[in-house]
């Protein structure tokens, strides 16, 4: 997937996904210098993200 295409997929701003890929916080690669990511990564990524909030208490769930 492109940048944009996971923009879409996350519903978030481009540089979003350029911030959270170049810090390491989301699963991709580079392919002649522009970032690729793997559809399987991403929803995996999307899963512990998931399971991260779950374990928060509520409070701090509705501040995120």
């Amino acid at each position: 997937m492109t940048v944009r295409e996971v923009a879409d997929y996350l519903n978030v701003d481009e540089k979003t996904v350029y911030r959270l890929s170049k810090n390491g916080r989301l699963p991709g690669f580079k392919v002649a210098g522009a970032w690729r990511f793997k559809k399987e990564d991403i929803e995996e990524w999307i899963e512990r993200q998931k399971r991260a909030t779950a374990r928060l208490p509520s409070k701090a769930r509705a501040r995120r």
